[in-house]
């Protein structure tokens, strides 16, 4: 293997780590912007108001998207196969 398949295959894989994370990483900053300016607004500071809803949204998001992820992380382990089996 050479150090530009090297190359693209780490690129590959960041560019995969992205698309997987991506909408996780998403939701849960517009959840957290959205709870930060509703205690701003009320001046309520608990700190289980930030994370439970956080949880539940992520986690929702996580079960909604999980086809996606699931074929994009299939995609990439079998150009990795590939990559294996062609040497």
């Amino acid at each position: 293997m050479t150090g530009a398949e090297v190359l693209d295959v780490a690129r590959e894989g960041i560019w995969t780590l992205l698309k997987v994370s991506g909408p996780l990483m998403i939701v849960g900053l517009a959840v957290g912007v959205a709870i930060a300016l509703v205690q701003a607004l009320t001046q309520v500071q608990e700190i289980t108001l930030v994370f439970v809803p956080k949880i539940i949204v992520i986690f929702l998001t996580m079960l909604v998207t999980m086809p996606f992820m699931g074929q994009v992380m299939s995609a990439y382990m079998m150009r990795i196969m590939e990559l294996i089996a062609n040497g």
